[in-house]
C-alpha cells in the first residue's frame, strides 16, 4: 500500500502551526539565508490564500506546504519550494507580481507564470476523438515540458499531483476517475522520461488504486508484506553483494528496489500470469567497468544463489533492436524469494537511460524527435547535477539549458482544448491550416487567449488559439511573402499555393477551352473534340489538363485544332464490298469525290462555300452539270427549298494526294498600314500558297482593311498551317476561312 510521508503535523492542526513546526523541520536541510526567503513566502501564502480551500477540502496553505514537503524529500533547492508555496498565490489579495520579483527575484516570478499557465491548461478538458486519445496525451506531455523554460517548473507540478492524488479519496467516484487517468496516462510518464522514478511509482500505484482498486487490492494483499519490509530485504542483498565482489576484486555499484505494485499489474496483464509466476518483485541492477566484469559478476551471482531456469536473457551478447545491452537472470535469493539482477556497464547504463534504448523514448513516444529528446536529456542532467553541486553552478547549468536549447516545437490549444503541435515560430495563420484547408483559406483573424491579435503574431506553448472566418474570405497573396512573416510552416505555405493554383487552373480551362472552340469555328471544323483522347496524344492525364495547358500558353491550340481535323483522316476505312469486277475507266476521274452508290459520275466543286478535303460535304444533282460538291454547313444548302431537298445524295472524299489543290477563300481583318498586303504575300509565297483571287477594302473611319483571299491548298492541315501564319503577321487582328 502507498503510505505517503510528510514532514507535516496532523492534518486537524492549524495552519499557522502546521507551517511553524515545517520550518523547524527544515532546519538541517536549509542554510539560514534561504530558510528566511522560504519563510517569507509562507507568510505571503498565509496572507493571500486565508481559509480558501481546494476541491479535496483541504485548505489551500496545507495543499502548498503539503507540495512543498515533497520537493524537499526529492532535495529540490529553496527556490523551488518558494515556487510551490507561491503558486497561484500572484493576482490573490495583496501579492503582485511586483511583489514577488521584489522579496524573491526575476527567476521565481516566471517560474510562477509557467506554474499559472500550467495550472490553467490541467484545468481544461479537451473534447477529442477516440482515435486521437494518445496522440493528444503526448501532445499534452509536451506541451506541459514546452511552457517550462526551467525543469524545476516541471517538478513543482509533479508534486502537486502527488498530494492531489494522496487526497483525493473522499472526491465523488466520477472526479476521482478522472484525476486518476489523467495522472496515469500524463503525469506519470512525465516521471519517467525525468527520471523521478520514486515521483513515478507513486502515481501509478495511486492511480491503479482508484482505476482499478479490486486489482490492486489483492496484489497488496498477495504481496504478504509491507513495502518497507521488502526495501530492507533489499539493502540485505546490495550488502551482501558488495561483501562477495570485494572478496573477489570486481568494482560493482549497485542498486535495487522492490517493484511497485503497479509495475507487478502491468507484467501480470501483458504476460497473462498469476503473481507467483512474476520474478521480478525485487530487483537489483549492478553496473560495473567492462564487459568481462559483467560475466565475472553473473557468475558470483549464480554461485551466491540458485538460478531459476528459462529466466536468463544476454542482451550483451545479443542486443535488443534499440541496442539496450544488458544481462537479466533471476535467482531464488534469501528467505527462498525471487530475485532479479541486472548487470551491464556504466555505457550501457548510460545508453539505456539517456540514449535511443530509454524506456520513454521507445514505449510512449509516438514518433521520433530527436530535438524533443535532447531536451528531456537536458532537463534529466540537470536532476542529476542538482544532488552533486553547488546552488550557484546549478542555476548556471539552467541558464545554459535557456541559451543554448530552443525547443523545435510549440504546443498550443484549441477553443476545445486539443494540443496542436506546430514548429517554433508558427503563426495564427500556421494553426489555421493546420487544423484544416478551408479554415486557413477563410481565416481573417485571431483571438489568442481571448485576445485579438495580428495574423503575422508568433504563437508561444499554452496559448489557446481561436481562428475567425468569414464565409467568402479567400487567401491573400501577401501570406507567401517571406517579409511580411504570415507563414512559418510548409505545411500551410503549400496549402496556399495550392489554392491559388487551382484558381488559375480555372480560369486557364476557361480560356483554353474558348481559344479551342474559336480556332475549330475559325477552321470550319464542326466536329466535337474528344478531349481525352487529345489529351492522351499530348501526353495529358485529362482533357482538363490539355485544356488548362493551351490556356496558359504551353500548348498552340493550332495543334490540337489540327488533330481534330486530321482525326477522319486517321481512322480506317472499310473496305469496299466488290459484286463484280470493276470496270475499266476509259478517262481518269476528273474528281476526288466518290459519289455513293454510283460510279463515273462527273462532279464539281460549288463555288458559293468551295470544299476542301475533308471537309464534312455533300452532293446536289443539278440540271445538266453533275453533282455540285457543298460543304454541309454551306448556306446556300441551309436555304433550299423543300422541294429541291430530294437532290441531295451523299458523297465523300476518295484517297488524298491525287488532286493538285482545292481552292478556299480566307477573311484577313487588319489594322490598315502600308506593307501589310506585302507581308501577307510574303507569307503566302514562302509557303508556296497559289492566290487565285484578292478582293481588299480599306474603312477609312476605324482605319481596318478586310481582305478575301482566294487561296489553293492540299488539304484541311494545310490550310491551318497557312491561317496560324498569317495570324502571326503585326496589326493582323483577325484571321479565318471564309463561309
Amino acid at each position: 500500500m502507498v503510505k505517503p510521508l510528510y514532514n507535516l503535523p496532523a492534518a486537524d492542526v492549524e495552519d499557522h502551526a502546521a507551517i511553524h513546526h515545517w520550518l523547524a523541520e527544515l532546519s538541517s536541510h536549509y542554510p539560514p539565508p534561504e530558510l528566511e526567503q522560504i519563510a517569507a513566502a509562507c507568510a505571503i501564502l498565509i496572507q493571500c490564500q486565508g481559509e480558501r480551500r481546494i476541491e479535496t477540502g483541504e485548505t489551500h496553505v496545507r495543499h502548498a506546504l503539503s507540495t512543498a514537503d515533497i520537493l524537499v524529500r526529492l532535495r529540490m533547492d529553496s527556490e523551488t519550494l518558494i515556487a510551490a508555496l507561491l503558486n497561484d498565490c500572484i493576482g490573490q489579495g495583496e501579492c503582485t507580481a511586483a511583489l514577488a520579483q521584489e522579496r524573491f527575484g526575476a527567476g521565481i516570478v516566471r517560474m510562477l507564470d509557467d506554474l499559472m499557465q500550467i495550472g490553467q491548461i490541467a484545468n481544461v478538458d479537451a473534447i477529442i476523438a477516440a482515435k486521437e486519445q494518445d496522440q493528444h496525451e503526448e501532445n499534452l506531455r509536451r506541451l506541459l515540458l514546452g511552457i517550462a523554460e526551467d525543469v524545476r517548473v516541471v517538478l513543482v507540478v509533479l508534486a502537486e499531483r502527488v498530494h492531489l492524488m494522496r487526497a483525493i479519496k473522499d472526491l465523488e467516484l466520477e472526479r476521482r476517475t478522472k484525476i486518476a487517468r489523467d495522472t496515469q496516462r500524463i503525469y506519470a510518464p512525465l516521471a519517467n522520461r525525468l527520471g523521478i522514478w520514486q515521483v513515478k511509482w507513486e502515481l501509478e500505484d495511486l492511480s491503479l488504486r482508484y482505476l482499478q482498486p479490486d486489482d490492486y487490492k489483492r496484489i497488496a494483499k498477495l504481496l504478504a508484506e509491507r513495502r518497507e519490509e521488502r526495501e530492507h530485504s533489499i539493502a540485505a542483498i546490495i550488502q551482501i553483494l558488495h561483501e562477495t565482489f570485494a572478496e573477489v576484486h570486481i568494482q560493482a555499484e549497485i542498486s535495487g528496489r522492490p517493484k511497485h505494485i503497479y509495475s507487478i499489474w502491468r507484467k501480470m496483464q501483458r504476460k497473462d500470469v498469476e503473481i507467483s509466476e512474476i520474478f521480478d518483485l525485487r530487483a537489483v541492477r549492478i553496473l560495473v567497468a567492462t564487459v568481462a566484469d559483467c560475466y565475472a559478476a553473473l557468475g558470483v551471482v549464480h554461485g551466491l544463489w540458485k538460478h531459476i531456469p528459462k529466466e536468463f536473457d544476454d542482451y550483451i551478447a545479443t542486443p535488443k533492436r534499440n541496442l539496450y545491452q544488458s544481462l537479466h537472470t533471476a535467482v531464488v535469493g534469501p528467505g527462498d524469494k525471487p530475485l532479479e539482477v541486472q548487470i551491464r556497464t556504466h555505457e550501457m547504463h548510460r545508453h539505456a537511460e539517456l540514449g535511443v534504448a530509454a524506456h520513454w523514448a521507445y514505449k510512449e513516444s509516438k514518433g521520433h524527435d530527436a530535438a524533443f529528446q535532447r531536451r528531456v536529456i537536458w532537463m534529466r542532467n540537470w536532476l542529476e547535477l542538482k544532488d552533486e553541486a553547488e546552488s550557484e553552478e546549478a542555476s548556471d547549468f539552467i541558464e545554459r539549458f535557456k541559451s543554448e536549447f530552443e525547443p523545435a516545437h510549440i504546443y498550443v490549444l484549441t477553443p476545445r482544448s486539443k494540443v496542436v503541435e506546430l514548429p517554433k515560430g508558427a503563426t495564427p495563420l500556421d494553426f489555421a491550416y493546420a487544423i484544416h484547408s478551408e479554415v486557413g483559406n477563410r481565416c481573417r483573424g485571431a483571438r489568442i487567449n481571448g485576445r485579438i491579435v495580428p495574423l503575422n503574431y508568433e504563437l508561444r506553448s499554452g496559448e489557446m488559439v481561436e481562428i475567425l472566418t468569414q464565409k467568402n474570405a479567400t487567401p491573400s497573396r501577401d501570406w507567401l511573402s517571406p517579409h511580411h512573416g504570415y507563414l512559418a510552416t510548409t505545411r500551410a505555405r503549400n496549402r496556399v499555393r495550392q489554392w491559388f493554383r487551382q484558381q488559375d487552373h480555372d480560369q486557364h480551362l476557361l480560356g483554353g477551352r474558348t481559344a479551342l472552340e474559336r480556332e475549330l469555328a475559325r477552321l470550319g471544323i464542326s466536329d466535337k473534340p474528344n478531349l481525352e483522347e487529345l489529351a492522351e496524344r499530348f501526353n495529358f492525364k485529362r482533357g482538363e489538363d490539355m485544356l488548362a495547358a493551351i490556356g496558359r500558353g504551353d500548348l498552340a491550340v493550332g495543334q490540337v485544332a489540327r488533330q481534330v481535323g486530321a482525326r477522319k483522316t486517321e481512322e480506317p476505312k472499310e473496305p469496299e464490298i466488290k459484286t463484280r469486277p470493276p470496270r475499266t475507266h476509259r478517262k481518269e476521274r476528273t474528281t476526288e469525290v466518290i459519289v455513293e452508290g454510283v460510279d463515273d459520275l462527273m462532279t464539281h466543286m460549288a463555288q458559293c462555300c468551295k470544299p476542301v478535303p475533308h471537309d464534312p460535304i455533300v452532293g446536289f444533282v443539278t440540271r445538266g452539270r453533275g453533282v455540285s460538291i457543298h460543304r454541309k454547313q454551306c448556306s446556300n444548302l441551309a436555304h433550299l427549298p423543300a422541294a429541291e431537298a430530294s437532290r441531295l445524295i451523299d458523297v465523300r472524299w476518295a484517297d488524298e494526294g491525287r488532286h493538285p489543290g482545292y481552292t478556299v477563300d480566307v477573311t484577313v481583318i487588319a489594322s490598315d498600314r502600308k506593307g501589310l498586303l506585302r507581308d501577307i504575300s510574303s507569307v503566302l509565297s514562302d509557303d508556296d500558297v497559289n492566290v487565285l483571287g484578292v478582293n481588299t477594302h480599306s474603312e477609312r473611319s476605324t482605319d481596318t482593311a478586310a481582305m478575301r483571299f482566294t487561296l489553293e491548298v492540299r488539304n484541311r492541315a494545310h490550310l491551318s498551317k497557312i491561317l496560324t501564319k498569317l495570324e502571326q503577321i503585326p496589326d493582323i487582328l483577325d484571321v479565318r476561312r471564309a463561309h
